[in-house]
């Protein structure tokens, strides 16, 4: 064989090897983008399909035994705004013994918070009808229109009082924090126009609520507190300005202003380690309310701050249950 030949068979050879390798490349470069194309497209459709899915309602409490739940009822509508509540009965119920009534009103500041999950639905099996309501938050409307609200949820629980048997003469109220504020003022504030259908109420167990708006820290100048941190506080908010510059509104919408000798019992519970409500506004309004001869009983929670687990004892619940018992509850 000749060196030419030889020569011309190697470069063949090599030129063949090289097609081959070429070919590979070629196909491993069109098998890792086929990969690459088909995980961004599964991602994709990941993507979508979760953003088209609903996002997870928080779960809702249960429902303690024996006990029936109609929910999102309207009871007023107020400047365009639907207004509701949630009714929780006995299942057992009898038509010629109405139920007495307890109203749950939610806390969250005036301008967070919903009637959802209501913590008073453990008086619906000792023989209570419970109505957890919704109210305007300062986000929608200012003072007076939170405690409008709760008025007309009371006037419509005793309008419709034969449809679902309750008992018109003892309705309750019952809330924690800016909710105890509320009915707080439910039980010493009269509306202040003529009612066909009276708001009055007979008896009011507050949680922690603030009981005089001039008083509370953060609506209040000082060394902690500038003026511009006061102006954004949520009594501005309620009020739609400082508590300084609208005295005589600010006690309008506190119930240590509103006390009279013919106010609706209390029952007072706060907790003696409380960082957002001091002791001091629950431990006022209890004198004032002595003092003026209305009913009061006040109970320090021992360890308690702003709510929490010292409020869901059974030494506690009793003292709720035997007030609204004593008050509400006819034999």
């Amino acid at each position: 064989m000749s060196l030419q030949t030889s020569a011309s068979q190697r470069l063949s050879r090599l030129r063949r090897n090289l097609q081959s390798r070429f070919a590979y490349s070629q196909l491993s470069l069109c098998s890792i983008t086929a990969v690459c194309v088909s995980l961004i497209l599964l991602y994709s459709c990941s993507t979508l399909v979760n953003a088209q899915e609903p996002a997870k309602k928080k779960k809702s409490a249960p429902l303690p035994p024996n006990t029936e739940f109609i929910r999102d009822i309207e009871y007023a509508v107020h400047d365009g705004v639907s207004l509701k509540l949630d009714l929780y009965l006995p299942e057992e119920r009898n038509a010629s013994k109405p139920l007495p009534v307890v109203i749950w009103v939610h806390g969250g500041g005036w301008l967070n918070g919903s009637k959802n999950n209501c913590p008073a639905t453990w008086l619906a099996p000792e023989g209570f009808a419970v109505a957890s309501i919704d109210y305007r938050l300062t986000d929608v409307a200012q003072w007076p229109g939170q405690i409008d609200d709760c008025y007309a949820a009371v006037r419509w629980l005793r309008k419709n009082a034969p449809e679902y048997a309750l008992d018109p003469d003892h309705i309750g109220a019952w809330g924690s924090s800016a909710g105890g504020h509320l009915v707080a003022l439910m039980g010493t504030r009269d509306y202040p126009e003529k009612e066909a259908i009276s708001s009055r109420v007979q008896a009011i167990c507050d949680w922690f609520g603030p009981s005089e708006l001039l008083t509370m820290p953060p609506n209040v100048v000082s060394e902690k507190r500038s003026l511009e941190q006061v102006a954004k506080s949520n009594g501005a908010k309620l009020l739609g300005a400082t508590v300084r510059d609208v005295p005589e509104k600010a006690k309008d919408a506190s119930a240590l202003d509103q006390v009279s000798k013919d106010d609706a019992p209390f029952l007072i519970m706060h907790g003696d380690a409380d960082p957002g409500v001091p002791l001091e506004q629950s431990a006022k309004l209890h004198e004032k309310l002595t003092t003026a001869g209305v009913p009061s009983q006040f109970h320090i929670v021992k360890g308690a701050g702003h709510g929490g687990k010292e409020f869901q004892t059974d030494e506690v619940r009793g003292k709720v249950l035997a007030f609204f018992r004593q008050f509400l509850q006819t034999e």
